[in-house]
């Protein structure tokens, strides 16, 4: 599949001198030794974390297997946390949490070490918990979660964790698949303003999840909740009466460490599988290359621990590094739009990672409102979740980071366990709207349909070598592994479609599924919507296909106007000629709807597949992961 671009992407952006004479990586070593012998490579990397057994091969390879650093012996949660405590981070703080109600919380690393313990100790020794048991975590974004998270990986369980706005049924699914054993919830959520009572929804996914036998809540109001004896359990009695000390799980580098269910699934929920050592390899090295981690920064990454992006990128990797993390509780809008810039004030917060859909959000409400902060803490900015387009880019770069701050944009997915693709800033000139390179020790290709590698131009993105962090399966399912993520190609196939350019950097374009086929030209979903966004009255933009009698497939494009914009009779035409200028008549809309918000997930992902059905006048998937799940049926109403 040959795939067109046609958008023209900006000169390469030099980051700054000051930046990267300071910068963990400055030169080409890394690609030197990955590209000499990776396996020695990611020896190397392995070798950064503390082992209790030493591993007899770096990697045993059976397509689709992998099975990296074999028969050596580690534990996550004292390479997270114990390593630390003979060393000056011992008082060093972990982790700094505040809620959007005002709710502060400060651990150390010694104390988080604390708590993990005495968790650690009541699940294995009141529950009897053991290796291999699964435990779902159902909790909002509190420092709880993360100490659940660490519990479990201390005594060899499996968490799961469920991100705390999914519905009742979509919670009762994951018990059911993974066959949990115990859930840890919190009696309330918080967010905008009201109280999500998350006891209640567990105790309706309990109805019809038989597996799970005990229920920890932490409290974190005096309300009455529905207690069930001999079942439910006080998360701040079980930590109170349980020692601080507590021997680890020696656990197999194969031995899995989490199950995490892709958001946006539809049908039978699927459960990917991470085991340890090859995970927590990546983890560290990622984070440390790509975000410059220095034992001073305060770093913050917005995403829940729902997400991937909360599990390798705000618990395992700054962690595994001995870094100070930033938690939220909250949006970026709520109780005001300048709510995120005030906490980077307040904390001086040095290193900042959020998803392109809240930068957009950010531009509608205009530069003015980030003017009003003292923002001069940060070094460096991050992006995730999907394609960032070049205005995004620029505006980011240019009203919170003042031009100073390098971008990394990456590209990765729940699958990889951790970034692939992006720019390392001390090294590489960045290029907006384009992720970067494969980090070492990463191949990546664009391929063909019949897997021939396409050298300069847009295809489908394939990681070609193994990697520690790679998905092991899907939880019960290995035929569904197989056909999903192996069937097309010998290599990984992303299910993306991305452009590899003349300086050997990809820009991703969106899952392949969102490519459209307009008369006989394939282009990428994300060349529109950047093209829409450049126009100065658009805010977001979204775009699918629908079913065209003379073009095989017409473009329909949902947009939302910047603050202070409002409709007049020839915007729309407006906004198609706009395309048309900016990337070719082939890619002008059919249809162009102006919509108050998008779809999107908690975690900032819009949901095309929800666009594409309602175009289509096709049955809706599920909706309970989406922000707003009531945007549907207005967007519905817009459509007709």
């Amino acid at each position: 599949m040959k795939i067109e671009s046609h958008y023209e992407l900006s000169d390469l952006i030099k980051p700054e001198e000051t930046f990267c004479k300071k910068a963990n990586i400055q030169n080409n070593d890394l690609y030197e030794k990955a590209n000499h012998n990776r396996l020695d490579f990611w020896e190397e990397q392995a070798n950064q974390l503390n082992w209790d057994q030493p591993w007899d091969s770096v990697l045993d390879w059976k397509k689709p297997n992998a099975k990296w650093f074999v028969n050596g012996k580690l534990n996550a949660a004292t390479n997270c946390l114990d390593r630390h405590l003979t060393t000056h981070r011992k008082h060093k703080t972990a982790i700094i949490w505040e809620s959007e109600t005002g709710q502060k919380q400060t651990l150390t690393y010694d104390q988080l070490h604390k708590k993990v313990c005495q968790l650690a100790n009541y699940l294995s020794q009141t529950l009897g918990i053991k290796k291999g048991d699964r435990i779902t975590l159902y909790m909002p974004l509190t420092p709880e979660l993360a100490i659940s998270v660490l519990a479990c990986a201390r005594i060899g369980a499996i968490h799961s964790v469920v991100f705390a706005g999914f519905s009742a049924n979509s919670l009762q699914d994951r018990l059911n698949d993974s066959e949990s054993k115990c859930i840890i919830t919190t009696d309330i959520a918080v967010r905008r303003g009201s109280e999500i009572n998350l006891k209640e929804i567990v105790d309706e996914a309990l109805e019809k999840a038989t597996s799970v036998k005990d229920v920890i809540i932490h409290k974190r109001t005096n309300k009455t909740i529905n207690w069930v004896s001999n079942r439910d359990h006080n998360f701040d009695e079980a930590i109170n009466q349980s020692s601080t000390t507590h021997k680890p799980e020696s656990m197999d580098s194969e031995d899995p460490l989490f199950i995490l269910y892709t958001s946006g699934t539809t049908g039978k929920p699927k459960g990917i599988i991470h085991t340890t050592g090859g995970y927590l390899t990546h983890a560290q090295y990622s984070t440390k290359v790509v975000f410059d981690i220095k034992d001073d920064d305060l770093y913050w990454c917005t995403a829940d621990i729902g997400w991937i992006t909360g599990h390798t990128y705000l618990v395992y990797g700054p962690l595994l590094n001995g870094a100070t993390v930033f938690m939220y509780e909250g949006t970026p809008d709520y109780p005001n739009a300048g709510i995120f810039w005030d906490l980077i004030e307040r904390y001086s917060i040095s290193i900042f990672y959020t998803a392109p859909t809240a930068i957009r959000a950010f531009m509608k409400s205009g530069e003015s409102i980030p003017k009003q902060y003292n923002l001069s803490s940060l070094r460096l900015l991050g992006s995730v979740g999907e394609p960032i387009n070049p205005e995004a880019w620029n505006w980011y770069y240019t009203h919170i980071g003042q031009k100073k701050c390098p971008i990394v944009d990456t590209w990765w997915q729940t699958e990889t366990g951790g970034i692939m693709i992006t720019t390392l800033p001390g090294l590489h000139d960045m290029k907006p709207g384009s992720a970067g390179k494969p980090l070492p020790g990463i191949q990546a290709q664009c391929l063909q349909d019949d897997g021939t590698t396409i050298h300069s131009g847009g295809g489908l993105l394939s990681l070609t070598e193994p990697w520690p962090s790679m998905a092991r399966g899907i939880w019960g399912d290995q035929e569904r592994f197989n056909e999903v993520y192996w069937s097309k190609f010998e290599t990984y196939f992303a299910g993306d479609g991305a452009v590899k350019d003349k300086d050997d950097y990809f820009t991703v374009i969106g899952r392949v599924d969102d490519v459209l086929n307009v008369a006989g030209h394939r282009i990428g979903t994300m060349e529109v919507e950047s093209s829409l966004v450049d126009c100065p009255k658009v805010a977001e933009a979204a775009v699918v296909g629908i079913e065209d009698t003379i073009k095989g497939q017409a473009i329909i494009a949902f947009v939302i106007l910047k603050e202070g914009i409002s409709e007049s009779a020839n915007l729309e035409q407006e906004l198609k000629q706009f395309v048309a200028t900016k990337i070719s008549p082939i890619a002008k809309p059919k249809t162009i709807i102006i919509t108050p918000d998008l779809p999107k997930t908690r975690s900032g992902k819009i949901m095309r597949r929800l666009l594409k059905q309602a175009a289509n006048n096709e049955t809706l998937g599920d909706t309970t992961s989406l922000a707003n799940p009531q945007i549907m049926e207005k967007i519905k109403q817009l459509i007709k």
